[in-house]
């Protein structure tokens, strides 16, 4: 790994100096520093004074090169000092269906070799703005799904009382229980935007109460939500009754099931999510089965006539001056898309989710 920032600081010397110089006839110099300063290597791109972690621009360095880490981002080993941190989380022992969401963090952060530093569509710069680093994986029991949650728990915990906002890869939805536990012991019960083929409120199955299919139902057995601020968007799929979704709204959450996303935009719709969310804390949960299985067919549970990517753009850029204290992406299983595009979708959106997070400046 030291070779690779070694090399980065004599390519990054070339371009300043605008010499053809050989890399191996420059003297690198001996820092690790990941800042604006050092990888901003273009001098005639504008960068932050600050000391920010800045991703290696693939203009000078391969995408193939190094080790995979989200967006190219250095690693450490906690949240200490960050404002955000990307953090994977491998499980899929809460499954119905098809396996292989613990390879989805992997597999994201390989696809996450395409992410350049800048939203072009919304110029946003959140490495101008927020310390940001990979923080590796919470270290998950394959075995135990009850001892995995408590893990989770504990793990972002310690993340949460830093101050740094997570910005999960799952994994299977099971995980957004047990991190909303951490994330309601530090900020109360908080607004949820839910993007979701189901609806994930059902109580028993299969005699288990902790699954990818429960999770909601228990944070509001626990009182982690603010249900009068919770709204779940693009479910879908046949159901086990007439009406899926009646517990949701007896519970207050307002259920915007696909037929109402079909063939529109999703802009006005979300000016009405940031007013129903008001200023309070917010949670952003996105399971990657709310887009159609044609542009996402990597995941356990497909249902047919989902939202389309841009309309899950729209749903994150439209949480942007939201008080977002927590974001997630999850059901991504790459055994089931050999090309890697529902990772390379589930890379992408949450590099949206970290442009819209609090106190990222817009160009």
């Amino acid at each position: 790994m030291f070779s690779f920032w070694r090399n980065l600081n004599a390519t990054r010397a070339i371009v300043h100096n605008g010499t053809a110089a050989d890399l191996f006839s420059i003297r690198p110099r001996p820092t690790l520093a990941l800042c604006s300063e050092t990888l901003c290597i273009n001098p005639n791109r504008e960068c932050s004074g600050k000391r920010y972690n800045v991703p290696p621009s693939a203009e000078f360095v391969a995408r193939v090169s190094g080790i995979p880490t989200m967006a190219k981002l250095p690693h450490q080993e906690t949240a200490d000092g960050l404002d955000a941190a990307f953090i994977g989380v491998p499980i899929d022992t809460g499954t119905s269906n098809r396996p292989g969401a613990r390879f989805g963090p992997r597999q994201i952060r390989v696809e996450s070799a395409m992410l350049r530093s800048y939203n072009s569509g919304t110029r946003g710069a959140p490495y101008e703005s927020l310390m940001v680093a990979d923080i590796g994986d919470v270290n998950v029991n394959v075995y135990d799904l009850k001892d995995t949650c408590k893990r989770i728990r504990d793990h972002y915990r310690k993340v949460l009382a830093t101050g740094c906002i997570p910005l999960t890869m799952g994994g299977d939805h099971t995980i957004a229980y047990p991190i909303l536990q951490a994330v309601a012991e530090r900020h109360g019960p908080v607004g949820l935007v839910h993007v979701d083929a189901h609806a994930d409120t059902s109580d028993v199955v299969l005699g288990e109460k902790i699954g990818h299919g429960t999770p909601f139902r228990r944070c509001v057995e626990e009182g982690l939500l603010d249900c009068k601020r919770v709204v779940q968007i693009g479910l879908r799929g046949s159901g086990y009754s007439a009406d899926s979704y009646e517990w949701s709204r007896a519970q207050g959450f307002r259920v915007v099931q696909v037929e109402e996303c079909w063939f529109r935009s999703l802009a006005p719709l979300m000016a009405e999510v940031r007013a129903q969310m008001g200023s309070g804390p917010v949670y952003l949960s996105f399971d990657i089965d709310a887009l159609d299985p044609g542009f996402a067919p990597g995941t356990g549970t497909p249902e047919i006539a989902g939202l389309t990517p841009i309309q899950g753009v729209e749903i994150i850029r439209g949480c942007r001056g939201l008080n977002l204290v927590g974001c997630d992406l999850v059901e991504v299983s790459p055994p089931y898309d050999t090309t890697g595009n529902t990772a390379l979708t589930g890379a992408n959106l949450l590099f949206e989710m970290l442009c819209v997070l609090p106190k990222v400046k817009y160009l």
